[in-house]
């Protein structure tokens, strides 16, 4: 076991200092705050909540949108006042103690490289579609090379692939957004206005009750991940405190916007019933106002938002891990970082490779044993998101007081009605868990997740105590 650091204060750099590069910028930071949630979960997985709630989909995004907003509203404000590569990772351990650290960076970094399995599999089946030549795998293999050197070379090559990938799916979502709302008012060739009727027929705006919403709620809550990737790239920016600020401030609006102002066209333009789980809602609406080939343009914005959600991951796992390795929470020999000069050095290599090595293990069992041995792995991180989200609320409430106290002009980006929301979020995330527990689709997803999160706690608690016992008997830890 390593020596790990002092734990700083909350106002201080993470140390050791961070040799990262700063070859990230704000556009880049930007893109990926609009962009990383905007993926297959949206495009796709959307029609399985609009199956369950009908029109009051638009209800159930604003419910799980708002929960995400708070907690990148409190994220912001730490990650402006303490920017660092391990983000809420460094703020849990700074506000809890290294226990919570250590937890909450090794649960998200188990959760990132286990659905980028999913993403790598998902884009090779459409990429399968289009040249059935070339079997799944070798598309898998193909994309996780091209996003590993990628991820090796200059950080700004990661920031210009996400940038061009985000550009292309929020300008996706606008041109939708135009389109349906045009439908809407009958003023595209061919059509006639839809008016309310399909907000208020088949049933009404709430055919299934708020048990309906609830439901939705469970189905569209993941949909938000991702946004947490933007902190961790801060720390990458010329000037972190500053980008984050703005990165949230855009991001959270912006995306509640393309969310809830797409649901919102798509059962205003179809009847809701005419929606199916597991089929996009998005090429429904293309087909029924008379977009040509909408069956494939989708699939090629599928296709570029799984790849996308692939490089993120890569790029935040590897950081993450980077993290914990500085901080003495894995091993150090994942510090090495490239010595070129400028924003083309700083590139934690080691760290790229220990995460795409995980992937590619993640993504061989999903090819292979998919209902098996990868299913009870995803499992496992199911619910890993609202335990993450709940240590950054509860790491929040305890820096902010402290930050108020000790470097109040820290605070550039402040919460919202701090503590009240903040109570608020962690009643929520409560909320969300317990009704996933009554729900028999969900309970495995929350139960193996649990179970995780209960390895790593026991770990992490074993090593502080392992720790204060060698502090007092230097003679009982032998292997430092």
């Amino acid at each position: 076991m390593h020596e790990a650091p002092p734990t700083p204060s909350p106002t201080s750099p993470a140390a050791p200092a961070e040799p990262l590069s700063h070859g990230l910028k704000q556009r880049h930071l930007t893109m990926l705050g609009l962009g990383g949630v905007i993926g297959a979960g949206l495009f796709v997985g959307s029609g399985a909540g609009i199956a369950v709630a009908g029109p009051a989909i638009v209800v159930s995004y604003l419910i799980a949108g708002a929960l995400a907003m708070l907690v990148m509203r409190m994220l912001g404000e730490m990650s402006a006042a303490m920017p660092a590569s391990g983000s809420f990772s460094v703020h849990a351990e700074r506000a809890l103690g290294r226990w919570a650290g250590f937890s909450v960076g090794w649960l998200y970094w188990f959760l990132l490289v286990v659905v980028l399995a999913v993403e790598a599999t998902a884009a090779a089946q459409i990429a399968h579609g289009w040249v059935p030549g070339v079997e799944p795998w070798a598309w898998v293999l193909l994309f996780m090379v091209v996003f590993t050197v990628a991820n090796l070379t200059a950080v700004k090559n990661f920031g210009e692939f996400e940038f061009w990938f985000a550009s292309l799916k929020v300008g996706a979502i606008v041109v939708f957004l135009v389109l349906g709302g045009l439908a809407v008012f009958g003023l595209l060739p061919d059509t006639d206005p839809v008016g309310m009727t399909n907000l208020t027929g088949q049933g009404g705006f709430l055919p299934n009750g708020w048990s309906g919403v609830v439901s939705g709620v469970l189905t569209v809550v993941f949909a938000f991940g991702g946004l947490e990737v933007v902190t961790i790239a801060a720390a990458e920016t010329d000037d972190p405190a500053r980008a984050v600020g703005r990165a949230v401030r855009s991001a959270v609006v912006r995306i509640l916007f393309f969310y809830v102002g797409s649901m919102l066209v798509i059962v205003t333009v179809l009847p809701w019933t005419a929606q199916q789980a597991g089929l996009s809602p998005y090429v429904k609406v293309l087909d029924a106002i008379g977009v040509p080939s909408a069956g494939q343009i989708m699939n090629i914005v599928v296709f570029v938002a799984l790849l996308s959600a692939l490089n993120a991951n890569l790029y935040g796992s590897s950081r993450m891990i980077f993290s914990l390795a500085e901080r003495g929470e894995a091993p150090r020999g994942l510090l090495k970082v490239s010595r070129k000069a400028g924003a083309e050095g700083g590139v934690p290599r080691r760290a790229v490779l220990a995460s795409v090595a995980f992937g590619f293990v993640s993504v061989v069992l999903n090819l292979l044993w998919p209902d098996t041995v990868f299913l009870y792995m995803l499992n496992s991180v199911g619910a890993v998101l609202l335990f993450v989200w709940a240590l950054i609320a509860a790491s929040q409430l305890r820096l902010r007081a402290r930050l108020e106290q000790e470097a109040p002009d820290a605070l550039a980006l402040r919460m919202w009605w701090f503590p009240y929301l903040t109570w608020v979020t962690l009643a929520g995330l409560l909320g969300v868990l317990l009704l996933m527990l009554t729900d028999d689709a969900a309970r495995p997803q929350v139960l193996w997740s649990a179970g995780a999160t209960a390895l790593v706690l026991l770990v992490a608690v074993g090593r502080e105590w392992r720790e204060r016992r060698a502090r007092r008997d230097p003679s009982a830890l032998t292997d430092r």
